[in-house]
């Protein structure tokens, strides 16, 4: 039976149909009110597990055993240990010498080690990805060449999915730096240190089966637990569970280049003169180059006039770190640690507090901590004239990024996404970008080396910029800038079938991406 489409509210296409399941089409911001009640795993009895609290087993193979690993079932895996994962891998190796097919593949991200599956993906070990595709993988679903249709989420949109019972995890294998046999387990201790596990914590709450894996075994307590052990069923120790050197990773040092720095200072010049960059503020920017040094443009300015920020979002890295221990920053709130001085800091250092996707990102909440961040620093692959944002396409139509954070930031009161105005002659500013991942009306701030453009619903910082020696402008004078040094972009040569679905914060289908014809 053929795929039914339907018009979503910011006028895209949408199946309504993923996979066999239904899926609501995006109905607007705030307008898809859930119902029911949070999904729950099955219950279980202490009087199945050893009462000397020893859950260890000899080796990963033997746990998924024990677990029940079988077709069709769903495996979540986290990504705190970057490209340098070696979990992820193992468990559909493991699944491959067990004659295991059909698996749907449900991890928080994957970075470019994780090529290494598409294999699996072709001979039908792993059916589908359901998460954060980058590179290789990204392009080997875009090509068309994914068994089933893939669904991409964002971090809180991940943590929603599960709480809702829209993904139902039956085996969640969280990698930690630090465990004991009981299952408690952090990422701040060991050869492996990552940080953080916020981005397993629903894995762990609510999957069928809980496999902590190690190569750092504690005695009991491993204290302080980021996973609990009370959630888990078995622990493995490994020889190694990352690449330390490679768990590290992203962009750790400020741009070098002209063009970005000029977009972080001019988005730093634009957050005074608009009066954002007050004490006690709260800001949010990553760990690219242009982020980095917009934080550092930030803390000048903090010293400048004296204040302070009452906390920063992170992402944590060395130079949130510094501002945090010279006094600039009162607290440092990190979802995910980008760097040893992130770790460290987070060890040791009260004021620097980890969360995770439930307390910074669900929508379906009563309230996060997003909406509270008075200045987002984000970026984009595509904008279009209406300010609608594009993050995980390019404009050749290939899927090469994941969401992350990048949807559920949205809702902060200052939107800021300082981006070039042409990536390698191709013009970022588009009529329509080539995939919606967020709709323009929450996008405050458009700044590029060439001028910044402030969304017309923003009346008040229109106001407030009015004989700024900024160059304001509009988002179609930035657009004429652009096509008049690299020419009009041509759209990318799409198919109609849908390779993978967007979904926005809520659980609803915004965008979908279709397989390119090569």
């Amino acid at each position: 039976m053929a795929t039914e489409f339907v018009k979503n509210a910011v006028g895209r296409l949408v199946p309504t149909t993923i996979n066999g399941e239904l899926v609501i089409p995006f109905q607007g911001v705030g307008k898809y009110q859930p119902t029911g009640r949070k999904y729950a795993p099955p219950i279980a009895s202490c009087a199945n597990f050893p009462s000397d609290g020893n859950k260890l087993v000899a080796t990963l193979k033997e746990a998924l055993q024990k677990a029940g690993l079988k077709d069709g079932m769903t495996i979540s895996t986290h990504h705190h240990f970057r490209n340098g994962d070696l979990i992820s891998n193992a468990i559909f190796d493991i699944a491959k010498e067990l004659g295991v097919k059909n698996l749907r593949w449900f991890p928080s991200a994957s970075f470019p080690c994780h090529e290494y599956l598409i294999r699996y993906l072709e001979d039908g070990t792993i059916s589908h990805i359901e998460g954060s595709m980058n590179g290789q993988l990204g392009k080997f679903c875009t090509q068309g060449k994914m068994k089933k249709t893939a669904v991409l989420r964002s971090h809180g949109g991940r943590y929603q999915a599960v709480q809702d019972g829209e993904v139902k995890i039956d085996i969640a294998v969280i990698g930690a730096s630090s465990a004991d046999a009981f299952g408690n387990a952090n990422g701040l201790n060991g050869p492996s240190a990552s940080g953080l596990l916020g981005f397993a914590l629903a894995d762990s709450q609510y999957a069928d089966k809980v496999i902590v894996v190690t190569d750092n075994l504690v005695p009991f307590p491993c204290y302080p637990w980021q996973i609990q052990g009370n959630y888990v069923d078995y622990t493995v120790k490994v020889d190694k569970v990352g690449i330390p050197e490679k768990i590290v990773s992203g962009t750790t040092e400020v741009t070098k280049s002209p063009d970005r720095l000029l977009i972080a200072e001019l988005t730093a010049r634009f957050c005074e003169e608009a009066g954002l960059i007050q004490d006690g503020f709260s800001f949010q920017a990553g760990a690219g180059g242009t982020a980095l040094s917009i934080g550092n443009f930030f803390a000048d300015i903090m010293r400048k006039k004296g204040i302070k920020a009452k906390f920063a979002r992170g992402g944590s890295n060395k130079y949130l770190v510094d501002a945090l221990e010279e006094g600039l920053i009162e607290f440092i709130l990190d979802g995910q640690t980008f760097d040893l001085d992130g770790v460290r800091s987070m060890r040791d250092n009260a004021n620097h507090v980890w969360t995770s996707p439930f307390t910074s990102y669900n929508y379906h909440g009563k309230g996060n901590f997003a909406s509270m961040v008075d200045v987002v620093i984000l970026g984009a692959t595509e904008v279009d004239l209406n300010f609608n944002a594009n993050v995980v396409s390019h404009s050749d139509g290939y899927l090469l990024h994941g969401i992350g954070g990048w949807q559920n930031c949205l809702f902060s009161k200052n939107v800021i996404l300082p981006i070039p105005l042409f990536r390698d002659r191709i013009p970022v500013i588009k009529d329509e970008v080539t995939t919606i991942c967020g709709p323009g009306e929450l996008i405050d701030i458009i700044v590029t080396e060439r001028g910044v453009a402030i969304n017309p619903l923003r009346t008040d910082l229109i106001e407030r910029m009015k004989g700024s020696g900024l160059p304001i402008k509009t988002i179609q004078q930035l657009k004429e800038e652009a096509d008049a040094i690299c020419g009009p972009s041509q759209k990318p040569n799409l198919a109609d079938d849908v390779v993978a679905a967007i979904k926005w914060v809520d659980g609803t289908v915004i965008d979908v991406v279709r397989r390119v014809i090569e």
